[in-house]
């Protein structure tokens, strides 16, 4: 068994040097390598042109250049809230379910008002904008030509009229009139991209959803786009309609049904729509190709035959002389993460090829590899090679999106700088972040809470805690809205540098980000405040935030309280009890009947004591009286203890040496 074992970690540790090795070549290939000969052609030119300098009469600048200047001159405010509710002080969320509510809110109010304003454009004619913002002005959503002609279909796939645009084309083709092959191109691409059905419009959509009675906040643009991706092909719908009433097909509508089918899972159609396309004696583009590529695990059941099915897509696109691009290799790479360990020894080729044809990679392709490298926890001893060589490679570069799996990199990247503990490299990755307007590339706003949740969640593992402090005001609130998790993981990074003394702090942040209704994290809040004896002052604060935290569970508040657990009431009473708070202690203790909880002999000894420090023998007594009522086997030791060290009346004797006999006698 341990032959085998050892095999396959050679092959993986092979596998990854390889995989270095090409990132090493890669990055060669993307920098700028000279010779002595073009170093010296180098110097030879730059004397020339010192030599040579010309002046430009006049610089043309473009209209944005002032505010591009003005607006690179601003860093994020860490003090402030998100860019989008800085315009409206109420719109200042500070938790995350008021962050998602007030995100959506404004999203909904700006869809409904380009809405109005694209129906009614009659009443927005004036453009006071300087320079001219062309999203600020009224979209033609209206349809303005009626005429049975070529110019109203087209008017209606510009306007995404689908249905609007399939009737018009049956009514030309019911007149005698030939449709051009460009407007008929673009007809099928409509049907296709669709799914042949009209793309909901933001304002109809919160009308229905208004009349339905659903939140805004369930009917996101993501789940939309997500529910018409699972809308099945049709089998002889409009578009296969369209294609098979066309005297002459070309590649371009070969290519809009195969994306079609391929963009709503039916892959099998989509390769008989490639085979009939060969038969018909056509070359295929490279967006079939594409397309195929990305289905090719559908369509195949083991590692071997989609590996083989993809080598054969490669091998005909080459013959047909189409050049990949980087959406090309970034599909093949796609389709390898569902080939299991083949893809670690067959990523490499296709790094390989790519810098054989000059295509440099984006951040999906290092997505992909990461993916497929780090899939295995087992891995090798430092898991982190390959990462490090893609963050040195794009250390300092600003990025721009090429591929839509280009927001996953940052979030992958800092996944395994977590998960291996590197706090080095979840350093770079960061910096990288903040490189021009990489953040961009960080996607929508739960995989930006995502990321910086990952990375908090790094500084808290492996960086003191005066560092973690720090990142703790950068971050929160300006771009990060820590989850209960997140709170767990300061509230134990403070406990492993020894600062429990921030805690009453934190819990007003707690307040603030509305996690005070979470039961597990007041519950360690309170624990890790009673564990340990402090300083005077310290524990003062620790009394005062216990008294704020007995306020979440009061079932009087506007919501519903939480309920009182036996360590919650045990710790708050011990708190006050250290600051001789012994009313308020006392009324806690009152709390474990009323609640059905019964309080720990340490509790009572602790509270005992500190009657005896105080002077209060009166309380002494209540508080055996209360132990005998919750029938605890303490209470003969509390009522001995008690009647040994109070200077107690005659009456009270009587009540505590009837207690301890009764206890004695059952």
């Amino acid at each position: 068994m341990a032959a085998p074992i050892r095999h396959v970690g050679h092959s993986i540790r092979r596998n990854g040097l390889i995989v270095l090795n090409n990132f090493e070549q890669l990055r060669g290939h993307r920098s700028f390598g000279w010779t002595s000969a073009l170093r010296q052609q180098a110097v030879e030119t730059k004397q020339d042109a010192i030599e040579s300098i010309v002046i430009p009469r006049k610089k043309t600048w473009s209209k944005e250049a002032v505010l591009e200047a003005l607006a690179s001159t601003v860093g994020r405010d860490t003090t402030a809230y998100p860019y989008q509710f800085q315009d409206d002080p109420y719109l200042s969320p500070r938790t995350p379910n008021e962050f998602k509510l007030y995100y959506l809110s404004k999203e909904s109010g700006r869809s409904a008002a380009k809405y109005f304003i694209n129906n009614n454009p009659k009443f927005f004619t004036k453009d006071f904008a300087g320079p001219h913002i062309p999203c600020l002005m009224p979209e033609t959503v209206s349809l303005l030509l009626e005429e049975v002609s070529e110019e109203a279909l087209k008017e209606r796939i510009s306007l995404r009229k689908v249905q609007a645009a399939i009737d018009m084309y049956d009514q030309l083709l019911q007149a005698g009139t030939a449709v051009s092959m460009e407007t008929t191109h673009d007809l099928l691409d409509l049907i296709c991209l669709c799914g042949d059905r009209d793309p909901e419009q933001d304002g109809i959509t919160q009308q229905q959803d208004a009349e339905s009675g659903e939140k805004r906040g369930r009917r996101t643009k993501l789940r939309r786009d997500l529910e018409i991706q699972k809308t099945p092909w049709r089998e002889n719908n409009n578009a296969e309609r369209i294609f098979n009433l066309l005297p002459e097909r070309d590649t371009r509508c070969y290519s809009a049904l195969i994306r079609g089918m391929v963009k709503f899972e039916a892959c099998e159609k989509a390769f008989s729509m490639y085979t009939d396309l060969l038969n018909n004696r056509l070359a295929a583009d490279v967006h079939i190709f594409n397309a195929l590529l990305t289905a090719a695990p559908r369509v195949r059941e083991t590692h071997s035959e989609r590996w083989e099915l993809i080598t054969e897509l490669l091998t005909e696109m080459n013959q047909q002389k189409i050049q990949p691009t980087l959406m090309t290799f970034n599909s093949v790479l796609k389709a390898l993460r569902r080939c299991g360990s083949m893809a670690k020894t067959k990523a490499p080729q296709i790094l390989s090829e790519m810098k054989a044809v000059g295509v440099a990679p984006s951040l999906a392709t290092y997505d992909h590899i990461l993916a497929i490298f780090y899939k295995s926890a087992f891995f090798g001893q430092n898991s982190t090679d390959i990462l490090k060589e893609i963050v040195s490679e794009l250390e300092g570069e600003s990025f721009t999106c090429q591929d839509p799996g280009d927001v996953m990199f940052f979030t992958s990247a800092m996944k395994i700088c977590l998960d291996n503990k590197d706090l080095e490299l979840g350093y770079k990755i960061n910096i990288l972040v903040e490189v021009g307007e990489n953040w961009r590339l960080l996607g929508d706003p739960y995989q930006k809470s995502i990321y910086y949740g990952r990375f908090f969640n790094l500084l808290c593992l492996m960086e003191h805690i005066d560092v973690v402090m720090k990142w703790y005001r950068q971050l929160i609130p300006s771009v990060y809205y820590p989850n209960p998790q997140g709170v767990k993981d300061l509230l134990q990074a403070l406990d492993t540098d020894s600062r429990l003394d921030l805690l009453p702090t934190i819990w007003k942040d707690i307040c603030s980000m509305g996690h005070d209704n979470k039961l597990d994290l007041v519950e360690e809040v309170l624990s890790l405040m009673a564990r340990e004896k402090q300083s005077p002052e310290v524990q003062e604060s620790f009394a005062v935030c216990a008294l704020e935290i007995k306020k979440v569970f009061d079932p009087d508040r506007s919501r519903p309280g939480l309920e009182w657990s036996t360590s919650s009431l045990s710790n708050i009473t011990f708190l006050l009890l250290r600051v001789n708070k012994m009313q308020q202690a006392w009324e806690m203790l009152q709390l474990f009947k009323s609640n059905n909880r019964v309080p720990s002999e340490a509790l009572l000894q602790n509270f005992l004591s500190a009657c005896q420090s105080n002077g209060s023998p009166q309380t002494a007594v209540g508080l055996v009286q209360l132990s005998a009522a919750f029938c605890l086997p303490e209470t003969p030791k509390l009522a001995k203890r008690a009647l040994a060290e109070f200077d107690l009346t005659e009456e009270q004797r009587v009540i505590l040496s009837e207690l301890e006999s009764a206890g004695e006698t059952d």
